[in-house]
């Protein structure tokens, strides 16, 4: 099962960075590249445990729609989000946030995600090659998009 691991450090209390990576809006802005948007259960304001939400957007060309429940919440801690239907035969994103031991005033954020294509031997290939290194990407500039928003923030 491919995995991504990712580690941000973000200027901000683990608080506000949980809240941020919670809230609708924000997502869909860090997602602007792909025009993602939520079309289903809660599509606006911040998610909270067992909540889902349908995300509709464009990857690689192609519309693309995902489920995903909230499975874990612990604020300010953490959160786990699991497709419950979509694209992937198994989709989870787990999200930990720590207050950075060499800097009090930032956070870590650690995202690790599992997940497995379907379509079996051809589907792992397209998983190793080509979604992993792109899913990748994909979280990194929203984690960089969220550093630079909650900085914006506590600047204003």
């Amino acid at each position: 099962m491919p995995r991504i691991e990712l580690t941000t450090d973000v200027r901000a209390a683990p608080e506000a960075v949980f809240d941020a990576c919670l809230d609708v809006g924000t997502h869909t802005d860090s997602m602007g590249n792909s025009a993602e948007r939520a079309v289903g259960g809660v599509t606006t304001g911040r998610l909270a445990a067992g909540d889902t939400v349908t995300w509709e957007a464009r990857h690689f060309g192609l519309p693309w729609r995902m489920t995903v429940r909230i499975t874990h919440y612990r604020r300010p801690h953490g959160f786990t989000d699991e497709q419950i239907s979509g694209p992937f035969r198994r989709w989870r994103h787990e999200h930990t946030f720590t207050r950075n031991p060499a800097d009090r005033a930032a956070t870590v954020m650690r995202d690790v995600i599992d997940f497995t294509a379907p379509m079996g031997p051809l589907g792992r290939l397209v998983a190793r090659f080509i979604l992993r290194p792109y899913l990748r990407r994909l979280i990194a500039r929203r984690n960089a998009y969220l550093a630079v928003t909650l900085i914006a923030r506590s600047c204003s």
